[in-house]
């Protein structure tokens, strides 16, 4: 018996050795072999954004197909800071995406989209956050059509007519569905992977892992570094991409830079955040030809691989990045920026809108008992940050949502970007997309309210942020403006007041204008009111010595429409000084606060 039972415990030592030992296979490439060998010209290729952009990828991608016309179809969540290259390389004849366009720290259009777009050299299909995720959910689940609650009524129903459907249901209620999206291969960087290829990734997710799901050739994935089986045994609740799917494992540190990656407080990785003087001089570059020329040459065509991009950025800027990373870092920060602030009670039309809007969603949200806001790029962010946290002032119970997977979080001062990585480690909850936009706004059982800013708002409250037709403009792309407008309950819009950014009628609807309530601009503020579709003027913003008559003359002729007011017109209180400051000090380099240009 005694023998008997030795023979099993032999065989199960040795079964359990087996499955404790390392996997033979070995994935592990030089990244510029991967590109070489799984990269093709004619392909779909999905940039992934689930929160760490594979750039080390693309920055290897335009150095061998430079200026060669691959023709490639790029799909990615959204085209921002150096992904501009796969356009002003002539790597990319169609872009499948949300946003095109300048991002951080703050939202704007970017010539070489705008030029390509223009001359025909590039195609760009516009669709939502939510509803291009919803299209790699599709084609992850092995399905041909998925319903969404987005894109109904704006101007991508249209566009999207092959690949987006409003069908009957058998209870005789209509549903919008949208098309699987399956790319030819996905790109992902990562924290780490073993070298079988199963891939670690701390969150926000973002737009998830989908993409590797749904392409046909699989995964090639970069990495901060490649690591033992039993070390992701260990954090197996972050493993998000298994092995199978992986053709390349390449390890490249720092390898999303110039944006920033975020931990999670995993000891063995170390953080590092937006390289922000980076990225502007990248986007100050775009603006003339002979300037992105110059920076194209010095970043991309003349350095050899990421090993020497790594050593031309420098330990010094390398350490910098890695220590402004810290959660607390935006107290020095701040501590330098002070002196800059205005310290004074005098304010722009900007100022006045953010308050009078913080003021607005304050009251909304205590009105309708709404448990959640989520805010726009912008000026609309400033405004929502500044309302949540006079409502924490007052003990309301409130939460702050992102669409990128941010729950509960609490802004910290200076720096305005909406997606700050210090933001991260104060969130309640850190999930995706599907889970923000699709349940906590979209849901049946959501308590959301959206403040949105907008390149254009008509009087119906339609929103453009996307293009203007019979400009050949485009501006920017939905971003998750469209699933929040068709999903929260109410939303109020931010936009700096002119003819231009007030039209009658827009001419390419982003986003449907039924749920939008508030109109705030930079001079005053339209409601809809019981029983109107359009908006009515029912206060202004003051200017020193200006009669009611005046301002209205004045409102009246800075808007595209023929403005109703309201006979007993409120003039809003300007901001006191401590409001001032709040929101100041979200934006002590002033990117939102001053007027922006005509």
């Amino acid at each position: 018996m005694e023998g008997l039972f030795g023979l099993f415990t032999d065989r199960v030592r040795d079964k359990i050795s087996l499955a404790e030992r390392e996997t033979s296979e070995d994935k592990v490439l030089d990244l510029r072999r991967a590109v070489a060998e799984l990269i093709r010209p004619g392909m779909h290729l999905h940039v992934g954004h689930a929160y760490m952009r594979p750039n080390a990828a693309l920055y290897e991608i335009c150095r061998r197909y430079w200026g060669k016309d691959p023709g490639f179809t790029v799909s990615s969540l959204g085209f921002i800071a150096n992904m501009v290259l796969l356009v002003y390389g002539g790597l990319a004849r169609k872009l499948i995406t949300t946003f095109c366009g300048d991002s951080y720290p703050f939202p704007g259009p970017n010539r070489v989209y705008q030029e390509a777009y223009r001359e025909g050299r590039l195609e760009i299909e516009n669709w939502t956050v939510l509803t291009l995720t919803q299209r790699l959910l599709a084609g992850a689940m092995g399905v041909e059509w998925m319903p969404t609650h987005s894109l109904v009524g704006s101007s991508m129903e249209e566009e999207n007519a092959g690949d987006f459907r409003v069908v009957e249901m058998p209870d005789g209620s209509r549903v919008g569905m949208v098309r699987a999206l399956r790319p030819d291969l996905a790109l992902f960087h990562a924290w780490a992977a073993d070298r079988a290829g199963n891939v670690l990734m701390t969150p926000p997710y973002a737009e998830n892992v989908l993409a590797a799901f749904a392409s046909r050739e699989g995964v090639l994935v970069t990495v901060e570094k490649v690591v033992p089986t039993s070390f992701l045994r260990e954090l197996s609740h972050f493993v998000r991409i298994p092995g199978y799917l992986v053709r390349a494992v390449c390890p490249a540190p720092m390898g999303v830079h110039p944006s920033g990656a975020s931990n999670q407080g995993i000891k063995e990785f170390e953080a590092y955040a937006e390289d922000e003087e980076f990225m502007l001089e990248l986007r100050e570059a775009c603006r003339r030809e002979e300037t992105l020329e110059s920076w194209v040459r010095e970043w991309l065509l003349e350095v050899e691989d990421h090993e020497a991009y790594l050593a031309k950025l420098g330990h010094r800027r390398i350490w910098f990045l890695k220590g402004r990373a810290a959660s607390d870092s935006w107290v020095s920060e701040l501590a330098d920026r002070v002196p800059v602030i205005p310290h004074t009670d005098l304010y722009t039309p900007v100022e006045m809108m953010v308050v009078e809007a913080s003021r607005l969603v304050r009251e909304r949200v205590r009105e309708a008992g709404y448990r959640t806001i989520l805010a726009g790029i912008g000026a609309s962010n400033l405004a929502a940050w500044k309302a949540w946290y006079d409502l924490r002032r007052e003990d309301y119970p409130v939460e702050l949502i992102a669409e990128v997977g941010f729950y509960g979080y609490t802004p910290r001062p200076a720096d305005p970007f909406i997606f700050n990585f210090r933001n991260i480690p104060t969130c309640a909850m850190l999930t995706d997309i599907l889970t923000v936009l699709g349940s906590m706004v979209g849901a049946r059982s959501s308590r959301a309210i959206g403040v949105l800013g907008a390149g254009q708002v008509d009087r119906l409250g339609n929103i453009n942020s996307t293009k203007i037709p019979e400009l050949k403009l485009f501006l920017v792309g939905s971003g998750g403006a469209c699933d929040v407008a068709l999903g929260a309950e109410e939303v109020l819009v931010t936009v700096a007041q002119d003819r231009m950014r007030t039209p009658e009628r827009v001419s390419y609807v982003t986003a449907p204008g039924e749920r939008v309530r508030t109109l705030v601009t930079t001079s005053g503020v339209f409601q809809k009111l019981p029983g109107r579709e359009d908006f009515t003027l029912t206060a202004y913003f003051p200017h020193l010595g200006e009669e009611d008559r005046e301002a209205l003359e004045r409102i009246r002729a800075d808007c595209g429409w023929e403005v109703e007011a309201v006979e007993s017109l409120r003039r809003v209180e300007p901001p006191t000084l401590d409001e001032l400051y709040d929101v100041r000090l979200f934006d002590p380099r002033r990117y939102f606060l001053e007027t922006p240009p005509s």
